[in-house]
């Protein structure tokens, strides 16, 4: 099933009345990697005066204020992800103090405009459920098989020639069955499809949680 995510890992900084405000924005595939990212920031900005965040994946979602008033940061920071769609995403926004308080509403609207423009640096992207298959043919029949993945639009990862070819590659898991049953024509029933890895992929076919 397809999801909206961002398509890679970004910063965005901005300074509201001397306090310096920065968006981390990550993908991530488990909450585990959600909580390895945040950890990651708080290590690097472990001098800051507050790393508050929101992440969801999948059905998990978890926000902090981090020592904020409550409801002034891990919310407005959720509810960015929640009005872009997003899903298995991680954000985390770092505040060093600037000496001037901002009231609730300001600190709600630091945070939220943060975690927006971390956003928009990151990129949304579609995530696809994608498939990487492997097939092996003899060679007489390398051309026409290397034509078909081109129409098909796959993504080729990895040729080997010896006795025979294997070539691994990658397509939409809503492609796979047509793609096995060309082959199997192609080939008039020689050549069967192995499945040996999924993936989700923006448009690309490039794995999302590897950008």
């Amino acid at each position: 099933m397809a999801y909206r995510t961002v398509a890679r890992r970004a910063e965005a900084e901005i300074v509201i009345r001397k306090s310096r405000f920065i968006a981390h924005v990550a993908p991530v595939a488990s909450e585990e990697a959600a909580w390895a990212f945040i950890n990651e920031i708080r290590a690097r900005h472990a001098d800051a005066t507050h790393n508050c965040f929101a992440f969801t994946v999948g059905s998990v979602q978890r926000l902090s204020d981090d020592g904020e008033p409550s409801g002034t940061a891990g919310r407005p920071i959720f509810e960015v992800l929640e009005k872009q769609g997003l899903s298995d995403t991680a954000i985390v926004v770092t505040r060093y103090f600037g000496g001037i308080l901002l009231g609730a509403g300001g600190l709600v609207r630091a945070y939220s405009q943060a975690a927006a423009l971390g956003v928009e640096a990151a990129g949304v992207t579609e995530a696809l459920p994608a498939v990487d298959l492997r097939v092996r043919l003899d060679y007489p029949l390398l051309g026409k098989v290397q034509h078909l993945l081109q129409q098909r639009g796959a993504l080729t990862l990895h040729t080997a020639f010896g006795q025979d070819v294997v070539i691994d590659f990658r397509v939409l898991e809503s492609d796979r069955e047509r793609i096995a049953a060309e082959l199997s024509e192609l080939s008039a029933g020689r050549i069967a499809v192995e499945v040996v890895g999924t993936a989700l992929v923006g448009p690309d076919l490039q794995p999302i949680h590897g950008k």
